[in-house]
């Protein structure tokens, strides 16, 4: 389990590659004042696509990634054999700062986390700070791949447990969203008072209260009146599944078959997760090479971009839906961070039936890519949740992360 440093280096071939496919690209035709009714606007791809040929600096992106402290490391999984795991390691120089594992989704990777590290590591009297690791998890990134089926919510728990003991964090706290919550609540659930001390998530993904579950809540819920957040955040949910869930269908049941499209198509890719990047957003300013970087990471990741869309298949096959909303609970503490373009936004009694709920925050704005777009708010949350008079506070021992 020796740790290498990582710096981040694609071949030439690989860049040259990639124009010379996005030189062939055969855009398709649009109807008049589409919009975004239909899907991605064709003059957005056509101008990000002109970019990505001709403006687009990949070294310039690929230096300033390699500006953060990037490692790899194999962690061994039980019958999945020996992965190897790519990793920012940012350590505050609080010596008994908080270790605190960062936890991506998809379409989402390592760089989410990249805003708040200045926030989270610096030291300060005011609030704590934090040793902060983003992993990227196996199939995203620069993180291998597993070879067989199977590789699940269990496993991504694994190997992101294993790689903060191996690096002496026997104790430590979780922050996550889209399958980052997932795997948070999975790791609280395995690990929740031995290595994971706390979890804090910026996805509530909930279901209403069972009576046979949560008793109270369910009699609660009965009888107590939504608020006007709550009522536009189930109707936001709704429109979410009506018209903008169409991908999770397909990823969760013919992952490869989309697959041949993101591996072999530039601007396949940059379509398929264009789209969510402005529509899970709350009017989020993305620049264009902004876009491009974000993309890029998929198209030069390890595995391929293709990779990554497996987590929907193996998560839904082995668990269901019951795996995002089911009943598994751990009494740790845990933290809720609530943003209105969240992809899925359930009343609060429905979200406190997923765990020990002792810190919520209620933003006014901002979407599913929390850490990217509320990077101050999200990691102001986090301050709270862990620091002195907060509910969190000395949660992890001798760890409070005060100088």
């Amino acid at each position: 389990m020796s740790e290498a440093s990582f710096t981040l280096n694609v071949p030439d071939a690989e860049i040259e590659l990639l124009q010379k496919k996005l030189a062939l690209t055969r855009l398709p035709d649009e109807l008049d004042e589409a919009g975004w009714d239909y899907g991605v606007p064709l003059a957005d791809i056509r101008r990000l696509v002109a970019r990505w040929q001709d403006g687009f600096d990949w070294r310039k992106a690929e230096a300033e990634i390699n500006h953060l402290p990037q490692f790899t490391r194999d962690i061994d999984v039980d019958g999945f054999g020996t992965i190897n795991i790519h990793y920012i390691h940012q350590k505050s120089i609080v010596p008994n700062a908080i270790p605190l594992l960062f936890v991506h989704g998809w379409p989402g990777h390592f760089l989410e986390v990249r805003k708040m590290l200045p926030m989270l590591t610096e030291a300060s009297p005011d609030h704590p700070s934090f040793h902060v690791v983003a992993i990227s998890l196996p199939n995203f990134g620069f993180s291998e791949a597993p070879k067989k089926k199977g590789f699940a919510g269990t496993q991504y728990a694994e190997v992101s447990n294993k790689l903060m003991l191996s690096l002496g964090y026997n104790e430590y706290v979780v922050q996550g969203g889209d399958w980052g919550h997932l795997v948070a609540k999975t790791l609280a659930v395995r690990y929740g008072h031995k290595s994971v001390k706390a979890w804090h998530t910026n996805m509530a993904a909930a279901g209403p209260p069972s009576f046979w579950t949560h008793p109270f809540r369910f009699l609660a819920f009965l009888v107590t009146p939504w608020t006007a957040a709550e009522k536009a955040g189930l109707a936001h949910s709704q429109q979410f599944e009506l018209k903008g869930s169409g991908y999770f269908k397909e990823q969760s049941t013919q992952p490869q078959t989309i697959g041949y499209n993101l591996a072999d198509s530039p601007v396949g890719l940059l379509a398929w997760i264009y789209e969510k990047l402005v529509q899970w957003t709350d009017g989020y300013p993305w620049e264009d090479d902004e876009v491009l970087t974000w993309i890029s990471v998929y198209w030069f990741s390890r595995a391929g971009p293709a990779a990554s869309v497996r987590i929907y298949y193996e998560v839904m096959g082995s668990a269901g839906v019951g795996a995002i909303v089911g009943t598994k609970y751990s009494s740790i503490p845990l933290g809720l961070s609530y943003f209105p373009k969240e992809l899925m936004v359930v009343p609060r009694l429905w979200s406190r039936t997923i765990g020990n709920v002792v810190y919520e925050s209620e933003h006014q704005s901002g979407g599913h890519f929390a850490a990217h777009e509320q990077p101050e708010a999200l990691a102001a949350d986090v301050r709270s949740m862990f620091g002195k008079g907060g509910p969190a506070f000395g949660v992890v021992p001798g760890k409070n992360g005060y100088a």
